[in-house]
């Protein structure tokens, strides 16, 4: 009886044993060690990223009205600089191999925070002791915020692990998640799109979000670059697989055009707004796709799931309160350029200014309190009445400018 039981036995139990087989690689990976080693390699490719981009700023501060626009290229602040963000963006590039998709991107408040200390420390204006506390009281809330999201985010944090093989690409690629997931984000985009040239929206919110789609994608394609490269190391080649190179290709393209939306916002909005909002849209949209695309929260209990969200919702307040609390640069007074006009100097030219520089302002004829200045700094108006001259029917000048008189 015993031996014929078990040849139904084994029937039995094969449909479940293959059942497990197709959901190990995505469930029985569960190692804290590997989102650990992430988190840390983002932390210190942000935090190194930060560094470098305040050499590179105090550099340009430094050298700042220089005869020669490319002086900085002759400085060793700034290419230390240069050289610590290219380490800094290698150490964020390699934690994408380690950790999930959805643990890494938040991460990215931690550039916001350093920046923050680093721009206090070292970039910082004259203050006064009793008003330090008082100006960057904000920044204080926001940093200490912003750490306690970041810890949050890396506890609670999605831990499903899969080994990025071509195959596993090419079928997490063909899923019906993300296809659906890929056709809503072409329609969203393709309507923005079409607001932001056709209709002239130049609004922060529609380029950033144009940025954030892109960004979405770019974090997919990088995540599937590096764990491709980090297996071909492990002794399994997956370099020669045209998946490869189709994520290349995606990762470098949608990198590029999310750079040119990037540059175009700078130019109509203040950094701080680009900062914290671009970094609540492109954390959310990339969190997105990678819970369709690499299904991060696969498995994952609601508490942990509960958790990750308020780790998110505090690491964004910690960044708007940052950003919120730096100083708006003051927007150029009307003037006239002297650089339109031929032949003459302009305001730096060998050196020598056209006119005194009156509070440190690049604004030409523009004072920013005339009562405070002397009298001779005060400009003159010249009133313009209308008046006919010469018979009905005869063409005339429109205008005559009456002779102003100035006291003495």
């Amino acid at each position: 009886m015993e031996g014929g039981n078990s040849p139904s036995l084994q029937l039995q139990q094969l449909p479940l044993a293959t059942a497990a087989v197709s959901v190990q690689p995505h469930t029985d990976s569960f190692s804290y060690k590997e989102n650990l080693i992430g988190a840390l390699l983002a932390i210190f490719g942000h935090l190194v990223s930060s560094i470098a981009l305040n050499l590179q700023k105090y550099s340009h501060i430094r050298l700042a009205g220089s005869k020669d626009p490319r002086a900085y290229f002759r400085t060793k602040t700034w290419w230390s600089g240069f050289l610590l963000l290219v380490l800094g963006e290698l150490g964020v590039f390699s934690s994408y191999a380690f950790a999930p998709l959805s643990l890494i991107v938040p991460l990215s408040a931690v550039s916001v925070v350093a920046s923050a200390i680093i721009g206090i420390i070292f970039i910082k204006e004259k203050w006064k002791p009793k008003e330090f506390l008082r100006r960057y009281v904000l920044s204080f809330v926001g940093c200490g915020l912003a750490v306690v999201g970041t810890y949050l985010l890396v506890t609670f944090g999605p831990n499903s692990h899969e080994k990025m093989t071509a195959e596993n690409i090419t079928r997490h690629l063909v899923s019906w998640p993300f296809l659906l997931y890929m056709l809503v984000e072409i329609i969203v985009f393709c309507l923005l799109l079409y607001f932001y040239k056709e209709r002239n929206a130049n609004y922060i919110v529609i380029i950033l979000l144009l940025v954030a789609l892109l960004g979405s994608m770019t974090v997919v394609t990088v995540k599937a670059v590096a764990g491709m490269v980090l297996v071909s190391i492990q002794g399994s080649l997956q370099l020669d697989s045209p998946i490869f190179y189709i994520m290349l290709v995606c990762m470098i393209a949608t990198a590029i055009y999310q750079a040119t939306f990037l540059a175009q916002a700078s130019q109509l909005y203040d950094s701080a707004q680009l900062s914290s909002i671009g970094y609540i849209l492109s954390t959310t949209a990339a969190i997105s796709a990678g819970a369709t695309f690499y299904l991060d929260f696969m498995g994952e209990d609601v508490l942990h799931i509960c958790m990750f969200a308020l780790g998110c919702l505090i690491a964004f307040l910690g960044v708007f309160l940052i950003t919120r609390n730096r100083k708006k640069p003051v927007p150029f007074e009307p003037y006239i350029s002297m650089d339109a006009m031929p032949g003459m100097q302009n305001m730096h030219d060998k050196g020598i200014a056209v006119q005194p520089d009156l509070k440190a302002s690049f604004s030409y004829g523009a004072l920013e309190n005339n009562e405070s200045m002397p009298e001779i700094y005060t400009p003159a108006t010249l009133p313009i009445v209308q008046e006919q001259h010469g018979p009905k029917g005869v063409s005339a000048p429109p205008y005559r400018v009456l002779e102003h008189s100035k006291k003495e």
